[in-house]
Formats: C-alpha cells, sequence, structure tokens
C-alpha cells in the first residue's frame, strides 16, 4: 500500500471519530508525518451553532418528575408476589394473617406485604382502598398493585394482589383457600372497583431532571 493512500486512508477514518468525540472542528494529529489541512471560518462569518445533545425532558415543570416516567420497585414486587404464592392453597379464615392459621382477604395481603418497610397497610380492604398508595387505572396495573371489589356491599369488602395478564392472586371466603382467579371472569369484572400502587418507586437512573 503507497505511504500516501495509507495515510489518506487513516485520516477519514479518524475524522469522523474526532468529529464525534468533540462535537466541533478540531485540528487532528499528525499521522505518519501529515498534518491535514482544517478548514477555518472566516472571522467574518458568524460561527455555527453547536449542536447540543440535550436530556430528555421530564416534565414541563422545572425540574420536576413525571411519574409515569417513575418504575414500579420491581424488586420488591417479586418479593411481595413470591410471598403470596407460597400460601396458595391455605384455608380462608376469617381475621386470620398466618399460614398457620389460614387467611382472609386483607390478612393474605398483610402477610404478602410484611417485608417491604415502606408500606404500613391497615387491616380492613375498606381501609386499604380508602387512604393508601395512589390510583392506578386499570389499563396501567403492574403486579404487586391492590385490587379492590365491592362483593354484595355498598363499600369495598375484598381486596386482591394483582399478578399480571389480569391474573389475581387472594382468599376468596368461607370454605375457600387461597387462589389465582382473573379479572375476565364477568364476576370480578362487574365488582371490580379501584386498583391502588403501594409500594414504593424507584426513579430510572438514566433519566435526568432539566433545570432551569
Amino acid at each position: 500500500m503507497r505511504p500516501f493512500f495509507k495515510t489518506w486512508l487513516t485520516i477519514c477514518l479518524l475524522m469522523p471519530l474526532a468529529a464525534h468525540a468533540t462535537n466541533r472542528e478540531q485540528r487532528l494529529p499528525n499521522v505518519n508525518g501529515f498534518t491535514p489541512k482544517v478548514h477555518s471560518t472566516p472571522s467574518t462569518a458568524k460561527a455555527a451553532k453547536p449542536t447540543v445533545s440535550r436530556p430528555t425532558q421530564l416534565s414541563k415543570a422545572h425540574g420536576k418528575v413525571l411519574s409515569t416516567q417513575l418504575a414500579v420497585n420491581t424488586k420488591q414486587s417479586s418479593n411481595v408476589l413470591s410471598r403470596a404464592v407460597n400460601v396458595l392453597g391455605t384455608p380462608y379464615r376469617w381475621g386470620g394473617s398466618s399460614p398457620s392459621k389460614g387467611f382472609d382477604c386483607s390478612g393474605l395481603v398483610k402477610y404478602a406485604f410484611n417485608d417491604v418497610k415502606a408500606v404500613d397497610l391497615p387491616r380492613t380492604s375498606n381501609a386499604m382502598a380508602a387512604g393508601h398508595g395512589l390510583k392506578v387505572d386499570r389499563k396501567d396495573l403492574k403486579p404487586g398493585d391492590l385490587l379492590f371489589f365491592k362483593l354484595k356491599s355498598r363499600q369495598v369488602n375484598h381486596v386482591a394482589i394483582y399478578l399480571g395478564n389480569d391474573r389475581f392472586i387472594h382468599a376468596p371466603r368461607r370454605g375457600k383457600s387461597v387462589s389465582i382467579d382473573t379479572l375476565k371472569k364477568p364476576f370480578w369484572d362487574k365488582n371490580y372497583v379501584i386498583a391502588k400502587r403501594v409500594l414504593p418507586k424507584e426513579q430510572n437512573s438514566n433519566l435526568r431532571i432539566v433545570q432551569r
């Protein structure tokens, strides 16, 4: 390979890399004894504005992060679901909140969330629905969300833990045991009231807040 052609090829390979790294014109290093010429901008001409890569704007409000861009704490969600699924088949018992004594619906939820220090749920399903967590639209449900129902009542009297794909785990009623059911069944679809997200959220580390 001729020296001149080799030098030219080296310069062609280095120029894009240098431009990408600095995002502005700069003189390339001496390559094989040859220093390429860089066309300078005349002093009378206006200097072109450099292209600045801005971080994605998270919100129109100054420095605020949209709640929809905060991810659910997947590790804690997995732990909650694991505790609930591990007691599948445990008999229903009104007032029960342990595998040895049985579970009612809210007792199962309290047990599943027991290891989440940031979550302190009340004992009844109605109290859970009234004052805890953030309301979640049905289309935005995530594993670990709480589902609330009205069963032959004018107020919320049943709670379940969402598993994903329209499925949930709960302690249904006397004579039954902890089991998995689906919102696609007409009975549960009809009696569904609201969903709440009580797990603490975690911010995506790749997102940066724009301060203005």
